[in-house]
Formats: C-alpha cells, structure tokens, sequence
C-alpha cells in the first residue's frame, strides 16, 4: 500500500475501500484507484451510482435467498421450472454459475454460507429452517446439494443429507473431481 504522506486522504481511503475487495491487493487497489482518478467524471459518477442503486434496490428472494430487485427472483417467478427439483447451493454466486449453463430447470435455495465450526458458524447461521419449510409447503421430491467441494462445503452437504435422507426425499450431490 502507498505511505499515506505521498497520497491525498481522499484517495488514500478508496485505495484501503478498493482493497479489501475479494481479490483486490493493496497494488491492484492503487492501480483502480488511479484509473477511476483519470476516468472522465460521467464514467466514475455512473460506477457510483450504479453501486449505490444496487445497494439500495437488491434484497433476498423472499422464497429461495437469491438476490432480486422484487420480492420474488426471477426464477422462483418461472412458471416453467420444475417445481419438484430444489438444488441447495451455498451463495447466490453458486446459483449464476449454475444457470449460466443453461442445464438445470429446477429451483434453487441459497443457504448464505456453510458450516465452519472455527468461525462459528454452525447450521443455525445458515438458511436451513428456511429450506426445511419449503419442503412442506412446495411439493419438492428431489434435492441436489451443490455445496463447495472443501472440507465446509462437505460438512454441509453431510449434515443435509443426514437430515433431509429421513423424510423420504431423492437426496443428490453434484459430482467434483476429476472427470474419468
């Protein structure tokens, strides 16, 4: 990071904002920092704005956890989709990687996180109560768990599976690996 006597506060202040930025070091956030100062003032004001009215204007899907702009997302809002499929991911960020190959029809429930018993979080931090009352009230009979293939993921998916495997449910996990 620069020595702050060389840089303005100002400026300064975005480069630690821009740093802390997942995958964003302290050079990277020096090097936007410095672009968005040659940046033409419309171009830097509509990356404000644009920030800001996201913020303000996205909220959780009111049924699966999704980011929407209205109570209920895109997908949950698809009359076309197979209402009896459910594929748990564990962000939303999962959930557009699935979509943007275009093979799953089903719908989806984002946990906001997995297990990590060293961070505290446990299944209580995560939207579990909320996908078990979907079970009752959405017809669902089958339930893909797509949680990260790391040591979190895999304590999730394990709990899951132990808890949704009684109540008579097809209970599936994606594949990882390597391709054979």
């Amino acid at each position: 990071m620069s020595n702050g006597a060389a840089l303005p506060s100002s400026v300064e202040r975005l480069i630690e904002a821009l740093s802390r930025l997942p995958g964003v070091g302290p050079r990277t956030a020096e090097r936007l920092a410095f672009h968005l100062l040659r940046t033409p003032e419309p171009e830097a004001l509509a990356l404000a704005g644009a920030i800001s009215a996201m913020r303000a204007n996205t909220r959780p899907c009111a049924i699966c956890g999704h980011v929407s702009d209205e109570e209920l997302c895109r997908i949950c809002r698809d009359t076309s989709r197979d209402l009896g499929l459910l594929c748990v991911v564990e962000e939303a960020l999962d959930l557009v990687a699935i979509e943007r190959t275009g093979a799953f029809r089903g719908r989806y429930h984002v946990l906001l996180g997995a297990m990590n018993p060293l961070e505290g979080i446990g299944p209580d931090q995560l939207k579990i109560r909320e996908l078990l009352a979907r079970l009752d009230d959405e017809g669902i009979t089958e339930i893909i768990l797509c949680t990260n293939p790391n040591t979190e993921g895999d304590v999730t998916a394990m709990y899951l599976a132990r808890l949704l495997k009684p109540l008579g449910l097809r209970v599936t996990r994606i594949a990882s690996g390597l391709p054979v």
